[in-house]
């Protein structure tokens, strides 16, 4: 009997191997002391629960192949609402609604959701812009139910038993995952179930995530991962869509409370958190890993958690991919401070380690335009900075009803797709993947082409800096270049005065020293998803309304 590639298998697996054992843990309030209170699901608990929803939703006729939208927070409803999906067969569509409103509504068009379940608030946008939602033949609200129809979740008509698991084919579509939107328009990814049950296996390994460990849930949909291999998931009190702004005492609070072993998050949630440790000596035992993903993690944040914070013998990890290719490669922050550090802050790009044995990664010539055929003449010599292609069983093969998209980002070679992760790199003579910025931010200037990363770290490194931007103003291939500059906190005033030395430092280093203008912006715009990608898009439209003075 060959294994199931419906992800809720391993859930019910779970609740058979380890029914009595938390498998999700929610601040539900505090008590009088102020201290934190958790309502929690067990294995069992959590199974049953969605095998519950997944009877109710089947008899409100969603079928195999059902597209769900889903608009709520992470909670205890959250985990059994997406198993009770994966039971059905149905395909979950999650959209980051903090993209703006007008976008997240394009996405809905798009998508043409069947099934719609959303808190009250996203009830009421459906009601006032039914448009997008037109499609939507079954409602149901997570909390009290208004005046918009449909049902709330906790009139369903739920029953108790078994629910028959449904029985997909591998590349069966299992999910439709927007991207953040940061580098462009959001697009949906289809994930089929061979993906979904590929990078559980993935993740297992590379974390060495077993039974018995806690997730602090920093990220939720990572999370499911972890419900999903056995680990206690403890939904820490944030707000999900808002890491850069967490109080690092909501973070600290259940790791000095839980036995919590790992936690996935943000790079600007752990660097926020890592600063008030520091500041305080504060250190957190019992956490063995910390994984960083959505930006390039800087090697000052894996320094503080490694080395001043974490216990000896934890490591910090940085995955490296996209939601169309994840994970691609997977490197330790150990590694990163003993061999790669110093040569970032010199500005030889991001090193995000080797490619995972699964995946197949070739460096090719820099293009904007669609390539339908693989073919080795794209590939540059090792060494070589180019476009960062991927194949392997984690790659998707396309967007979900965007031929464009899928033809400009995808590469067939026979029966195999190559993912054209939109990112430029290169490969060292170690096999080591490096990551020099997105190709959407390359600046080509008369004089050669400069990357976002690379040019970045000669600034990075400046006292007063908090982090920069290197952005083009005019039109490909004579660009040109400026650096934006973000201040760290109460220092704006200082990096002012500090800026003929700047330019004296940029000048000594060969990959800034054509760069003149220099300009100083409060507050980066960055991506809604993990608060920590810059907008370089809307800097530079910024940059050049300053360089023609109209600002």
């Amino acid at each position: 009997m060959t294994e199931s590639m419906n992800i809720a298998q391993l859930l019910r697996g779970e609740s058979v191997r380890q029914p009595r054992s938390a498998a999700v843990m929610y601040p539900s309030g505090r008590d009088a002391g102020g201290r934190v209170m958790y309502s929690h699901l067990t294995y069992a608990q959590l199974d049953a629960q969605s095998d519950g929803y997944a009877w109710a939703l089947s008899s409100l006729g969603v079928r195999a192949g059902t597209k769900s939208l889903l608009m709520i927070r992470p909670s205890l409803e959250f985990y059994a609402l997406v198993f009770a999906l994966f039971k059905v067969g149905a395909v979950p569509v999650l959209i980051d609604p903090g993209m703006g409103w007008r976008g997240f509504l394009r996405c809905v068009a798009q998508v043409e959701p069947e099934l719609f379940i959303g808190v009250p608030a996203a009830q009421v946008l459906k009601m006032l812009r039914p448009g997008p939602f037109k499609s939507v033949r079954v409602s149901i609200t997570l909390g009290r139910r208004w005046f918009w129809g449909g049902q709330a979740l906790s009139e369903l008509p739920v029953r108790d038993g078994e629910y028959p698991l449904h029985e997909p084919a591998a590349d069966d579509l299992a999910a439709v995952l927007f991207t953040s939107g940061s580098t462009g328009p959001a697009k949906g990814v289809s994930y089929t179930h061979r993906i979904f049950h590929t990078q559980a296996e993935l993740v297992r390994r590379e974390y060495g995530i077993k039974p018995g460990e806690m997730d602090l849930a920093c990220f939720p949909l990572f999370s499911l991962f972890s419900v999903a291999l056995g680990a206690t998931t403890v939904i820490p009190d944030m707000d999900p869509t808002r890491p850069a702004r967490v109080n690092p005492e909501r973070i600290l609070e259940p790791l000095r409370n839980l036995p919590v072993t790992y936690s996935f998050g943000s790079p600007t949630l752990w660097e926020r958190v890592a600063r008030h440790c520091v500041a305080r000596d504060i250190r957190i035992p019992g956490l063995r890993r910390v994984v960083m993903a959505g930006s390039p993690v800087p090697g000052h944040v894996h320094e503080m958690l490694l080395r001043r914070i974490l216990d000896e013998g934890a490591e910090t990890y940085t995955p490296y991919g996209a939601t169309e290719s994840l994970p691609v490669a997977n490197f330790r922050g150990s590694e990163m401070l003993a061999e790669t550090w110093s040569q970032t802050r010199a500005g030889r790009g991001m090193c995000v380690g080797r490619p995972l044995p699964e995946v197949t990664l070739r460096i090719i010539k820099i293009s904007d335009e669609a390539i339908a055929r693989w073919d080795e003449a794209l590939v540059l010599p090792q060494g070589g900075i180019g476009e960062i292609c991927v194949k392997g069983p984690v790659v998707t093969r396309e967007y979900f009803r965007r031929p464009e998209a899928t033809a400009l980002a995808k590469i067939a070679e026979g029966d195999a797709v190559w993912h054209r992760i939109g990112d430029v790199g290169y490969v060292d003579e170690q096999g080591r993947l490096w990551f020099c910025g997105r190709k959407a931010h390359r600046v080509e200037t008369a004089s050669g082409t400069l990357f976002s990363v690379c040019c970045e770290a000669i600034y990075n490194v400046l006292p007063h800096v908090h982090r920069s931007a290197l952005v083009g103003v005019g039109a490909r291939p004579g660009q040109t270049p400026v650096i934006i500059l973000e201040p760290e906190e109460g220092q704006e005033a200082a990096l002012v005065a500090s800026l003929p030395a700047v330019r004296v430092a940029a000048k000594a280093s060969a990959l800034t020293a054509g760069i003149e203008q220099v300009l100083i912006h409060p507050a980066f715009p960055v991506d809604v998803r993990h608060n920590a990608k810059i907008n370089r898009e809307e800097l530079a439209l910024w940059a050049a309304g300053k360089i023609a003075g109209r600002d």
